[in-house]
C-alpha cells in the first residue's frame, strides 16, 4: 500500500500492520521466538526486530514532546545524523540485548497506542503539510509517524516473514 496521505489512512494502516505483526509473532514456534536468523542482518533475531521498532517509536515520542514544546529535538538522536543511523541502530541493538521478546512486545504495544493517540489529536492539515511544525524540518509530522509506525511495521513483517520461511524450509 502507498504511504498514508490522510489521518484516517495513517491510523488504519498503522493499526492493521501492528495487528499483522502481532499475529505473526503469536504464530512463531517457541524455537523461532529465540532462534538466530539464518541470514546476515544487523538484527539477529525476532527480539532484536521488535526492540528496534520500540526504540524508534520511543525516539518519535521524545521528538514530538520536545518539538511541540517549542524546542528542536536532536534527530535522530544526540550525536547522530540521518547519515549515521547505521551506527545509531547498532547502539539500539546493544541496548536491548538483555531485554526479553515478551517485554519488548509489551512496551511496543504501549508506544504504539501512545503514537496513535497523538495522531488522533491532529488534523489532516497538521499531519500532512510539510513544514507545518518547524521542528519537523522540510517534511511533515505525518511522514515521521508513518516511518515510526506502518512503514517500520512493513519492514519488520518482511524480515520476520523471511526468517520464518527460512526456518520452515530448513525443518525436517
Amino acid at each position: 500500500m502507498p504511504r498514508p496521505k490522510t489521518k484516517t489512512e495513517l491510523l488504519s494502516v498503522s493499526a492493521d500492520r501492528y495487528l499483522q505483526l502481532n499475529a505473526m509473532l503469536r504464530g512463531l514456534t517457541q524455537s523461532q521466538r529465540t532462534a538466530e536468523f539464518p541470514f546476515d542482518h544487523r538484527d539477529r533475531n525476532v527480539r532484536d526486530v521488535v526492540a528496534h521498532l520500540l526504540e524508534w517509536q520511543l525516539m518519535m515520542l521524545r521528538w514530538y514532546e520536545i518539538g511541540m514544546s517549542g524546542a528542536k529535538p536532536d534527530m535522530p538522536a544526540e550525536g547522530y545524523t540521518w547519515q549515521t543511523t547505521p551506527e545509531l541502530n547498532a547502539v539500539i541493538w546493544a541496548k536491548y540485548q538483555q531485554t526479553s521478546l515478551d517485554s519488548a512486545c509489551k512496551k511496543l504495544g504501549n508506544s504504539h497506542v501512545a503514537l496513535l493517540d497523538i495522531i488522533d489529536t491532529h488534523t489532516n492539515h497538521q499531519l500532512f503539510t510539510k513544514r507545518f511544525y518547524s521542528w519537523t524540518g522540510t517534511t511533515s509530522l505525518g511522514a515521521y509517524f508513518t516511518s515510526a509506525l506502518s512503514s517500520h511495521y512493513d519492514w519488520a513483517l518482511t524480515l520476520i516473514r523471511s526468517f520464518t520461511r527460512a526456518t520452515t524450509h530448513n525443518v525436517g
